[in-house]
Formats: C-alpha cells, structure tokens, sequence
C-alpha cells in the first residue's frame, strides 16, 4: 500500500507560509517591489488573502520575514565557521568573497538592495539596522579587539570593501558588463576582482 502523508494544522500552515514567501520573492524578481501587493501575493501564491494576516499579520511582516531570509548578513552567522585567532582575518576573506558571490545570483536580493536605494520604508529601514547590528557585533566582539586603536580604520576599509561588492554586482547586472575594464560578467574578470579584495583584507591586517 502506498504510504499515506501525514496532514495536520501545523504542516499545512508551514507549507502555506513558505508559498506564501515564495509568492513575494517571485513577485520581486518579475515586476519589483512596485508589485508587492496583498491581492497579487495571495493570487500568486494561490491562496485567500486573508490568510496573510492569520499567520503573519499583515502584508509588511510577510515581506519582512522574506526579505531576512534573503539578506546575506542577517544569516552570515550560518554560513562560515572558521577559526578566529587569527583575529577574524580568514573570516572576513571568506564573508565578503562569499557576499560578492551570493549577490550576483540572487537576483531577489539585488532587487531588495535597490529598494534600499530607491526608497525610504519602515521596512526597510529595519532591515538596515539588523544589518547594522549584525555587522556591529562582529566587529565588537571579532576585529574591534584585534585592531585596537586602529579599529575603525579597519571598519572603513571594510565599508569599501562592502558596499564595492554590492555596487559592482549591481552595475553589472542592470546596465553593462565592464567597469574600469574589468568584464565583470566573466570568471576571470570576477576573479580579479576578488583577488584585489583579499589584497586589500591582506593589507589591512599587515598595516596593524
């Protein structure tokens, strides 16, 4: 006999609230945060609307939840473990090279990161913060110490460093292959820019 598949409340609520969260990023990955409408979610999703509201509350706290589990920072915890003695030095290599990878295929999270550009949302400023925190605690409690006086010289340096890895993934995933020559579409020119981030990581731990 076939095995029969245990429903119940709990597992249908859960497989509704991941449709549901599948909706929005579909959403924004086709027609934009422009498109993050209560009705369109619940009819992509195939649901009454709603059931938007009986498990998340309101439309906001839906979007909310998608948009942690698409940021990479917010899981950055999840994703690397390496030794730390080194005062976070293999670490850091490891987190931006993986941001720098992560942003390119994530087209959702490029959307996302534009919305932060283009507009200013409590949603989104909330995103920001937890980002902000997440980001703080690493440094307090990882390089903050490591570098001493020379702390917040290191965090500059990673604010280039970051925000570089966001801006070239989103240039050359909206408007054009190259910046300053570099064909940013190509593994070898991806290669080189990563390269010279870990020279610039390399650098600022040489220059403690």
């Amino acid at each position: 006999m076939p095995r029969k598949v245990v429903q119940g409340p709990i597992r249908d609520k859960e497989k509704t609230k991941q449709k549901l969260l599948a909706a929005v990023g579909k959403i924004l990955r086709v027609k934009g945060y422009s498109g993050l409408k209560v009705s369109k979610i619940a009819a992509v999703a195939g649901f009454d609307k709603k059931l938007i509201y009986e498990y998340f509350g309101s439309t906001d706290k839906l979007i909310d939840e998608y948009i942690k589990s698409q940021d990479y920072w917010s899981k950055i915890n999840q994703n690397i473990e390496v030794d730390l003695s080194d005062g976070g030095k293999e670490f850091t290599k490891q987190a931006v090279l993986n941001q720098f990878e992560s942003l390119k295929k994530n087209k959702e999270l490029q959307k996302i990161i534009l919305w932060e550009l283009s507009e200013s949302k409590p949603i989104l400023r909330k995103l920001v913060e937890q980002r902000e925190e997440v980001g703080g605690m690493l440094f307090e409690n990882i390089t903050d110490p490591y570098f001493g006086e020379g702390a917040v010289r290191y965090r500059a340096i990673m604010a280039l460093i970051i925000s570089g890895a966001y801006y070239l993934n989103l240039y050359t995933g909206y408007n054009a292959s190259k910046f300053c020559g570099i064909d940013l579409k190509s593994e070898e020119g991806r290669d080189e820019v990563q390269k010279a981030m870990v020279e610039l990581i390399d650098f600022a731990y040489n220059k403690k």
